[in-house]
């Protein structure tokens, strides 16, 4: 704004002093019409560039309402640059199409005059305008396109800065939702072992002390595993560096030890291993475990007494497939597995990180079935 004032101010200014030099000029043959006409039209010429950015077409056709008056006066360059610094500002800010009409209007309003008024340098005033208007249109065209090309760069930075920021909230989310599987994992499944031993050490406690003792020291077992992973988890989480973290975690090769636990707990569990899974990569490992984890709490929690446990793991080829049935006669079962929901959805979230697939439903002939299938390459 301040640049566009300046341009115009020295407009006025070369205007006003040949305006001045022609009146002190006895020997000048035009007679110059009075200051009241001169100054009011060079003003209204010049005046409209300080606004051509905020207000292009207007300021574009004001200059030229003035201008043909201005130049049929012979009052001064004011009209003839104003007009080009239009067509530039049309060209390069508004459009092509209100550019060209511009362009067609100054045409015939310049036609007509050269023809009235300078018709001996018809051809030759003719072909200076149009060179200057050829000139302020490429103007105006280069700088429209940088101005283009500057304007697409900002919006290809905005999308991508919005689109970090997508990723990074749902990296936080993906990460969020980990660290909820794996808090219910270890928490849900040292709980439903303790309440189980509770309420078995609670019957025994008169009748069967030694039974009552040994259910105490399996809740205390329990306990301190479950405190043990938890410190885990949180020390992972206050960690800036996770390889400082150096506890193993489980895997299918701690499937046997899972399964005595859950044994001791009084649930009878059958376990079948095919394959060698010792191997498995340390990912697919851990979500082996957990599945297995989970489907054997959710018996313990849901089954009711007198209930049997078998789990078959079977390694063929590039599949890991898991099978985790009972025979528990209660009748009818929450299909989220526990309260909330976050079992099962927690064991299917683990299945298709891995791009697996799992299922979970009463079998026909009684009891529970849940069935997974792991790849152990990524698909």
């Amino acid at each position: 704004m301040f640049g566009d004032s300046l341009i115009a101010a020295h407009l006025l200014a070369i205007d006003l002093f040949l305006y001045v030099v022609q009146v002190v000029t006895p020997e000048d043959p035009t007679t110059p019409p009075p200051w009241y006409v001169a100054v009011p039209l060079t003003l209204g010429v010049v005046v409209p560039v300080g606004f051509r950015r905020k207000y292009p077409v207007a300021a574009a056709y004001a200059t030229l309402l003035f201008g043909v008056p201005h130049s049929i006066l012979e009052l001064g360059i004011a009209s003839l640059f104003t007009t080009c610094i239009s067509v530039y500002t049309l060209v390069a800010y508004v459009s092509r199409r209100q550019g060209l009409l511009y362009v067609l209007a100054n045409a015939v309003v310049t036609g007509v005059q050269a023809w009235l008024q300078y018709s001996a340098q018809m051809v030759i005033l003719l072909i200076v305008v149009a060179l200057m208007f050829a000139l302020c249109w490429v103007l105006g065209e280069f700088v429209g396109a940088r101005r283009a090309y500057h304007a697409a760069v900002e919006q290809r930075l905005a999308l991508l800065e919005v689109e970090r920021d997508h990723q990074a909230r749902m990296a936080v989310a993906a990460e969020r939702a980990r660290i909820a599987r794996e808090l219910h994992d270890v928490v849900a499944h040292a709980v439903s072992v303790i309440v189980v031993q509770a309420d078995g050490a609670a019957y025994a406690v008169r009748t069967q002390p030694e039974l009552a003792e040994r259910a105490v020291r399996t809740i205390s077992a329990t306990g301190r595993e479950a405190l043990t992973e938890l410190r885990r988890l949180l020390g992972v989480l206050r960690s800036e560096d996770a390889r400082d973290d150096l506890t193993p975690q489980p895997g299918a090769e701690s499937l046997a030890e899972l399964a005595e636990r859950v044994r001791a707990v009084g649930l009878p569990v059958h376990l079948e291993i095919t394959g060698a899974v010792d191997d498995l990569p340390a990912g697919v490992g851990l979500g082996v475990y957990r599945i297995v984890q989970e489907a054997l709490t959710n018996t313990l929690k849901h089954a009711g007494p007198g209930t049997r446990a078998v789990v078959r793991v079977e390694r063929s080829g590039d599949r890991v497939e898991l099978e985790i049935c009972d025979d528990g006669h209660q009748a009818v079962r929450p299909l989220v597995g526990v309260s909330g929901g976050n079992g099962l959805i927690g064991m299917r979230e683990r299945a298709l990180v891995f791009g697996g697939s799992l299922d979970a439903g009463p079998r026909p002939e009684g009891g529970w079935r849940v069935l997974a299938s792991l790849p152990l390459t990524a698909e």
